[in-house]
């Protein structure tokens, strides 16, 4: 009998205690749903998500993508919504949401939820820095072009001091070149254009890096082109612009071993008036189209361009005059020393040019050879460009040494003339 009343006692103890249990449930702490990212710019984005709790905050762990749980930067909110700001351009990030229903109760993570952030656009402005005119994404050192703009090359390039060149076209959204017959298409307003210099630091082994030592921009800005020189700093990390211009010694080693060295002179923006300037005007020198009318890896870039839409107002490129490769042994002696002379010399010894009250000489290519003076002046010229003597020999600015190669091209074709 005592064993059957112990047995009742222990049950009732059990369920009452159950009972208790019940009453005491701490309530479910829902995780949020339907996270979103709306109002994404290239620095910032709001983040929306949806909830069953009542009265519950939210903690936000966000980061770049891939980023480890616990070392993110973590916010609090009340709110089913939040703004990031101050995040990079063009990079995926990560966020984790967790709720928070008290102090003692919170929900699990979320699931990773991811969103890119937009591209900056180009800013046609002369910035303090490169930096600010977002030419360039990711590490600027890599001169990594912005999907905002794109890269174009010549058939026959400026010589330089054996510089390297990229160069860049940024136009506004929504527009394009327009085709304006074998010389520069017409270029709408906040255009950049850009050309960065740089020297690997051995030929023979780019893995060793390179020195990139200026990148200069021509800004449209209604309807007038402005100039701007950006120097790059020591540990390339940016250019600032300076308009005095400035020299600095160079050292590179070429495909042969050779080791070489110049004064590179990085131009004042009245030295960029007296290549560029044209009837007391700015105006680009090398983006003519017969000038990137030619194949790079099997296409054709303007084609490319036509494609692109970034080139309209013409539907393809075979009725454009094209500038040969100064290099190219394929062409006519002729025709490489005259693509040579118009894209080294002819932006100043053209009508209208720097040199147009100094000299008979013009250079485009397009000029007849009876019209050029060529012929009357290449004794003069022979003498002008065989050696360097700053303010003297030929081009008058822009370069720090005589173009040996170029220069024998130039003399070979002036004795076919005698």
């Amino acid at each position: 009998m005592f064993k059957k009343f112990y047995i009742l006692i222990l049950c009732v103890s059990i369920f009452s205690s159950c009972s208790d249990d019940n009453d005491n449930l701490i309530p479910a702490c829902d995780t949020v749903t339907n996270i979103t990212a709306n109002s994404i710019t290239s620095n910032s984005a709001t983040i929306l998500w949806e909830t069953t709790n009542s009265s519950a905050s939210y903690n936000l762990e966000y980061g770049v993508s891939g980023f480890s749980i616990g070392n993110g930067t973590t916010i609090s909110v009340s709110e089913t919504s939040s703004s990031l700001t101050n995040l990079q351009a063009n990079t995926t990030y990560d966020i984790y949401i967790t709720t928070v229903c008290s102090t003692d109760n919170s929900s699990l993570n979320t699931d990773v939820y991811s969103f890119t952030t937009l591209i900056p656009n180009v800013v046609p402005e002369l910035k303090t820095n490169l930096s600010e005119l977002n030419l360039f994404i990711g590490d600027i050192s890599e001169l990594q072009i912005t999907p905002k703009g794109f890269e174009y090359n010549l058939s026959t390039p400026l010589f330089t001091d054996y510089a390297h060149k990229q160069r860049i076209i940024a136009l506004p959204n929504g527009t394009s070149m327009e085709y304006d017959g074998d010389g520069l298409p017409l270029f709408p307003d906040q255009t950049v254009i850009a050309k960065t210099f740089y020297y690997n630091n051995d030929e023979r082994d780019l893995s060793l890096g390179r020195t990139i030592i200026e990148t200069r921009v021509l800004i449209k800005i209604n309807g007038i082109w402005e100039t701007g020189d950006y120097k790059w700093n020591d540990s390339q990390t940016d250019a600032v612009l300076d308009l005095e211009g400035s020299e600095l010694p160079i050292t590179w080693i070429d495909t042969d071993g050779n080791s070489n060295s110049t004064t590179y002179k990085i131009p004042s923006n009245t030295d960029c008036f007296t290549c560029h300037g044209n009837n007391g005007s700015i105006i680009p020198i090398g983006p003519k189209l017969r000038s990137m009318n030619f194949e790079i890896n099997g296409i054709n870039q303007l084609e490319q361009f036509i494609t692109d839409s970034k080139l309209t107002g013409i539907s393809n490129s075979a009725s454009i005059r094209r500038l040969p490769n100064w290099e190219d042994d394929n062409e006519s002696l002729e025709n490489r020393a005259r693509a040579y002379m118009d894209i080294n010399c002819a932006h100043c010894h053209i009508p209208g040019g720097q040199c147009e009250d100094l000299s008979t000489l013009n250079l485009a290519y397009e000029t007849p050879l009876e019209n050029s003076d060529i012929v009357e002046q290449s004794f003069s010229i022979d003498y002008r460009i065989s050696f360097y003597l700053d303010g003297i020999s030929m081009p008058f600015i822009g370069t720090s040494m005589m173009h040996s190669e170029g220069v024998a091209l130039i003399q070979d074709y002036l004795e076919t003339l005698e």
